[in-house]
């Protein structure tokens, strides 16, 4: 799994976090090295609608930097217990390349999410082999956007995610959008965005999302940069279901207005490709949230 210059495999987040800062490094010393002596200070902040690495951003490529061994370690108060029927699958990027989903399929993934866009200038070079490919071996597959709320406008991207693959189809195989929304992998936490922005920048997204698709998206996101970065906001728990990362033996606390988490990223490594993520039910309420 070689893509262009990256030959890093994605197993361990140790190795993919390295990865992350030699390409944030890598831009900072060229950016240095082409500015005019006595700018170099301004010139290395990352300005408003800056993307570099959009095949570095997967879902959950920021959360070890930012968390260390909080996103490892054990739970907090207010953990929720999860449904006795787990159903398992996985996250997938154009990191992965092209992914073998025969063996994925047989090593027992029954879902799959795939990276289709990032801010409205990038598209998975990987997303047809993905996505129609985790569906021909007979996952039931979605798609997730990579949101940079400092680039454009929530319904801006929500608009450019729905036209690069993020469209849901009631055919119950066809899992609702997920909106990735985490760590600026390029500056500022919250990108610029007060908690009050933050909330009309999601609340946007999740809007345009559900008046062209008819559902609302999934949100992806910790708990530790959802209270940070909208304060806790409950506003969401009525409409979009919530996708909890936390690498550790439970999910964790959940955001407010939340009893429960609908898919659990619990690991960055493992069994399939990608990221390792449960669906919290058994595999015929994630065919319910595929028909909507």
């Amino acid at each position: 799994m070689s893509h262009g210059v990256l030959s890093v495999v994605h197993g361990t987040g140790s190795a993919r976090t390295r990865l992350a800062v030699f390409a944030g490094l890598v831009v900072s010393l060229l950016t240095l090295a082409f500015t005019a002596p006595g700018a170099a200070h301004a010139a290395t902040a990352p300005s408003a609608g800056h993307i570099s690495h959009p095949q570095l951003d997967w879902m959950g490529s920021t959360v070890a930097a930012h968390e260390g061994s909080s996103a490892r370690g054990a739970a907090g108060a207010g953990t929720v217990t999860p449904m006795a029927t787990q159903t398992p699958g996985m996250d997938v990027s154009s990191y992965q390349g092209s992914v073998n989903w025969a063996t994925a399929w047989a090593n027992g993934g029954k879902f799959a999410y795939i990276k289709a866009t990032e801010s409205t200038s990038y598209t998975n070079p990987d997303f047809a082999q993905q996505y129609n490919g985790s569906y021909n071996v007979g996952m039931i597959r979605g798609s997730y956007h990579f949101a940079t709320p400092d680039t454009s406008g929530g319904a801006a991207q929500a608009d450019y995610f729905i036209a690069h693959g993020g469209g849901w189809s009631a055919d119950g195989k066809t899992l609702p959008g997920a909106l990735d929304i985490e760590y600026n992998p390029y500056g500022a936490t919250c990108y610029g965005l007060s908690q009050a922005s933050m909330v009309s920048w999601i609340h946007a997204f999740a809007n345009e999302y559900h008046a062209k698709e008819t559902v609302y998206p999934v949100i992806y996101s910790t708990y530790d940069w959802w209270s940070t970065c909208t304060g806790n906001n409950s506003g969401f728990a009525t409409t979009s279901p919530f996708w909890i990362a936390k690498y550790a033996s439970t999910a964790g606390t959940l955001p407010a207005g939340y009893t429960y988490y609908t898919f659990w990223q619990h690991a960055d490594s493992g069994t399939f490709p990608g990221d390792q993520d449960y669906f919290n039910g058994d595999l015929s309420r994630l065919q319910a949230l595929a028909l909507g």
